[in-house]
């Protein structure tokens, strides 16, 4: 088992034996969504995998909550703010801007990247040193202009 996996598994139970019914709740919802991959992968996922995982809900929440703001539903938006939030503590540190240039440049470098048709390589090699630490899409709008 995972270390992250394992970090959650026991946060639900300390929560569990809080009685913290909010926090059981939004940790139930990353563990069944951990599960839900580990059968459609048919494996045990490894940190990188639980990373990704937790990416995915971090992004879908985000976008909830913008729908939720637009729409003035301040419960269910406080509602995935806090999802958000517990989420956001089991990722690693986000990277900063700095940090994310020099790998972006590293990356290019590396590979000998010349043109837009070398993004796909460049942003495969990002991907595993960024996923859940960086918004892949701005990353990708930084790559696509300095390749241009």
């Amino acid at each position: 088992m995972s270390s992250l996996k394992l970090r959650i598994k026991k946060a639900t139970e300390t929560a569990m034996k809080a009685r913290d019914k909010p926090r059981v709740a939004a940790l139930r919802l990353i563990g069944a969504e951990l599960k839900r991959a580990e059968v459609d992968e048919r494996r045990n996922l490894e940190d990188q995998d639980v990373i990704a995982a937790l990416a995915r809900m971090a992004k879908q929440r985000n976008d909830s909550l913008s729908y939720y703001v637009k729409a003035g539903r301040d419960d269910l938006a406080g509602q995935e703010r806090f999802e958000l939030d517990l989420i956001a503590s089991f990722l690693p540190k986000p990277l900063a801007e700095a940090e994310i240039d020099i790998l972006i440049d590293a990356a290019i470098a590396d590979l000998g990247a010349a043109g837009l048709g070398d993004m796909g390589r460049v942003m495969g090699a990002l991907k595993a040193k960024m996923q859940g630490r960086a918004n892949m899409g701005a990353v990708s709008a930084k790559v696509k202009a300095r390749l241009a």
